[in-house]
């Protein structure tokens, strides 16, 4: 029966030829529109995500503040400091702190041959190239070795190794900091980070924190990072972290001026609401240019309701029912609109091919590896959205058609002329 109705929804359309193969048009003009729309908003999102990820998976910036309420017999007001015992009572008390470091910092030179640049110098503890998803792609990271032994060894960002080495080989080199002779164990690309603090990293150099104090005093440190055993954690580790130090530098728990952290997980919101209403209106923009073209269905269904008034007559006089003429115009409507649909969604990878990528972040960060860009890829996702989207719409056109044609009266549509 479905066969059946199906040939003569063909045999119907395949009547007028022409016709058909331009409304199919809009259909055709439609899906291509939903689907590179959707791939567009899904990488969009995709490197935005990224490039906070390249921050840290659930890295949170401590920054020491001034105490503003008075606790343990101690004025407000007082300078907080992050120390070494610090850090040390924070990993005995706070128990949803997975790793932490200090982070000490001095904008210095850093020098190759004839080849000098005044960058931020990061002196670091080891946990700190996990905790901020710091990873060498030549050579290695600080080690324990390197922190406990004062080794003056250094791991350079991505874009200051090339103003440093150009195309170079850096790993086993030695550079001058500050004057004083470090040689590079480590590089690492090029990182699409929207979020920073001090300065990028691509432009840092990480040294152990105890060579830092070679450079520099390093008792008081910059910052304090730590990563809490899991994301959803991120509030409650910081919560413990404050009051750890608070136990220590007598001052209250609650006090978040003393202490302000910022993590990944109070950004999330921000993100999600960008890139979830980004897609929204990118879907809805392409699935309003599919309804276009859905509109256009509909007029020729009407038109084809308004040719065939005699034929539907005929057959309502020989038995066939309401139901029957229902099925026989909205399969019409659908056969056409999933035609347009399969064509479309050929037509889509074709042009999604034909652009390749589209700048984003890229020339923002300077970057030339095409990491930062939009990717127009067509995902098993993005073709079942436009589908579920596209049968809506033929639903829809070939509706209101099909209940116009099943409730014309047998005998007034048997006299028509």
């Amino acid at each position: 029966m479905f066969l059946e109705i199906l040939r003569q929804s063909w045999e119907a359309l395949n009547r007028h030829r022409l016709r058909s193969f331009l409304t199919m048009l809009g259909i055709v003009w439609g899906i291509v529109a939903v689907a590179i729309l959707i791939a567009y908003g899904h990488s969009f999102r995709v490197i935005l995500v990224r490039s906070f990820e390249a921050f840290g998976r659930s890295a949170v910036v401590c920054w020491p503040g001034q105490t503003s309420e008075q606790a343990g017999g101690e004025r407000a007001g007082r300078r907080v400091r992050f120390e070494k015992e610090d850090l040390e009572i924070v990993r005995q008390e706070a128990g949803l702190v997975k790793q932490i470091s200090l982070e000490t910092v001095r904008w210095l030179a850093i020098a190759y041959g004839d080849r000098v640049a005044n960058t931020a110098i990061r002196g670091v503890y080891p946990e700190y190239g996990e905790i901020r998803n710091q990873v060498a792609n030549h050579g290695r990271w600080i080690t324990p070795e390197d922190f406990m032994e004062r080794r003056r060894v250094v791991i350079l960002g991505g874009r200051l190794r090339e103003k440093l080495f150009g195309g170079r080989p850096a790993v086993d080199e030695t550079v001058q900091i500050g004057g004083v002779r470090f040689m590079v164990i480590g590089t690492m690309a090029r990182k699409l980070n929207m979020s920073s603090y001090f300065t990028s990293d691509d432009e840092s150099a990480f040294i152990p924190y105890t060579a830092a104090g070679d450079l520099w005093n390093s008792r008081y440190a910059n910052v304090l990072v730590f990563a809490p055993i899991a994301p959803t954690f991120e509030k409650k580790a910081t919560e413990q972290v404050r009051a750890a130090i608070a136990k220590r530098q007598r001052f209250s728990p609650t006090d978040k001026r003393a202490i302000t952290a910022y993590g990944r997980e109070e950004f999330r919101p921000i993100i999600d609401s960008i890139t979830i209403g980004l897609q929204a209106l990118l879907v809805f923009i392409g699935a309003l240019t599919l309804g276009i073209g859905g509109v256009g269905v509909m007029n020729i269904m009407l038109v084809s309701v308004d040719e065939r008034i005699r034929e539907i007559g005929l057959r309502r006089a020989l038995g066939a029912r309401r139901r029957h003429i229902r099925r026989q115009f909205l399969s019409e409507a659908l056969v056409l609109t999933l035609m347009g649909g399969i064509i479309g969604i050929l037509a889509a990878y074709l042009v999604a091919g034909g652009i390749g990528r589209l700048p984003l972040l890229g020339p923002i960060l300077a970057d030339t590896t095409g990491d930062g860009d939009i990717h127009l890829r067509l995902s098993a996702v993005t073709i079942a959205i436009s589908t579920g989207i596209l049968i809506l719409v033929g639903m829809i056109s070939g509706f209101v058609p099909a209940l116009r044609a099943a409730r014309l009266d047998p005998v007034e549509a048997l006299r028509y002329e």
